[in-house]
């Protein structure tokens, strides 16, 4: 039986956003110990806020303050955190209806075990021990006996030193298995070839290959071994720095059509300045030592491409 391949994968994106005046409110709220939910039209209080009402669409500017105790309204327990979660033990996330507020928040609840957690159960939030303005200021939930507390009061929303803008991380942990087409297409690459496979209806080749074809649904296992010189097709210029990527700035990924493909695959072009790459370059692959894939294309010398030879792999 021939080796299952797989290895682990991470997709990772800092997502920076700005924040209106409610979000920013409710964050910098958090920053100092304080709630803070927004009214409807019809009286009733949301937390977290929103910015608009999720019925009538108009904008919403009524900030209230709401209590830092409230009540489960759901549950589901969780054995195994993952990284990044609240809590590195076991816990429970739970919706919490604040006392004062008409929706529930998200978050989690420190208890013993799924037999301490109940819906109907007093919460309170216990407040994380540094706070920067983010949602982890409420560090988690803890069980508290108390009774309600009254209505919800009308707040400014003003704060000094505001938080305007957050940066949000998501984070992807995955195992990827190729399956026999692409295994084949890895495994080719490990020898400095390029293999992808063509369909028995449309004839065409398609690198890499995904074991059907995309246009006419069939199986493919005609190996076909296509390259390894190519054209570049269409590409951008890169001007931001990726994290974990030690080349840089400015510098081309593009598109090319292997020669004997009918798919274009993305590398990054070397070994010319980055403006005069041009769509019809002639292009070759550059293998770095025990590596496998190429490292980058560079230009093999030979004249431009026609347009005509390679429009329809735009």
């Amino acid at each position: 039986m021939p080796e299952v391949l797989s290895a682990p994968l991470v997709v990772e994106f800092p997502f920076t956003r700005s924040l209106g005046p409610v979000q920013s409110a409710f964050l910098t709220g958090l920053r100092e110990r304080t709630v803070l939910g927004v009214r409807t039209a019809d009286g009733r209080t949301l937390v977290p806020p929103v910015e608009y009402d999720p019925v009538t669409a108009e904008e919403l500017r009524d900030l209230v303050e709401v209590a830092a105790t409230g009540t489960v309204t759901t549950w589901a327990w969780n054995p195994s955190p993952r990284r990044g979660q609240p809590l590195e033990r076991p816990f429970a996330w739970v919706l919490v209806r604040l006392d004062g507020a008409d929706t529930a928040l998200l978050h989690a609840l420190d208890a013993p075990g799924p037999d301490a957690v109940r819906t109907g159960m007093r919460v309170r939030v216990r407040w994380a021990k540094e706070r920067q303005g983010a949602i982890t200021d409420i560090a988690c939930f803890e069980p508290y006996e108390s009774e309600e507390a009254g209505r919800p009061a009308p707040h400014t929303g003003e704060f000094t030193d505001p938080v305007t803008g957050i940066v949000a991380p998501a984070r992807l942990d995955y195992t990827y298995s190729p399956g026999r087409a692409q295994a084949g297409y890895i495994e080719a690459l490990a020898d400095c070839r390029t293999v992808g496979e063509r369909c028995p209806a449309c004839r065409k080749v398609y690198v890499p290959p995904r074991g059907a074809c995309p246009t006419c649904g069939v199986a493919t296992d005609e190996r076909v071994e296509v390259g390894p010189a190519g054209t570049v097709t269409t590409y951008c210029i890169v001007n931001i720095k990726a994290k974990n990527l030690d080349i840089e700035v400015p510098y081309v990924y593009a598109h090319i059509a292997l020669d004997g493909a009918d798919l274009a695959l993305h590398g990054r072009i070397g070994g010319i300045p980055y403006d005069q790459v041009r769509m019809g370059l002639r292009v070759e692959p550059v293998w770095s030592e025990g590596g496998r894939h190429p490292d980058h294309y560079r230009p093999t010398g030979e004249p431009d491409a026609d347009y005509d030879t390679y429009k329809e792999l735009i």
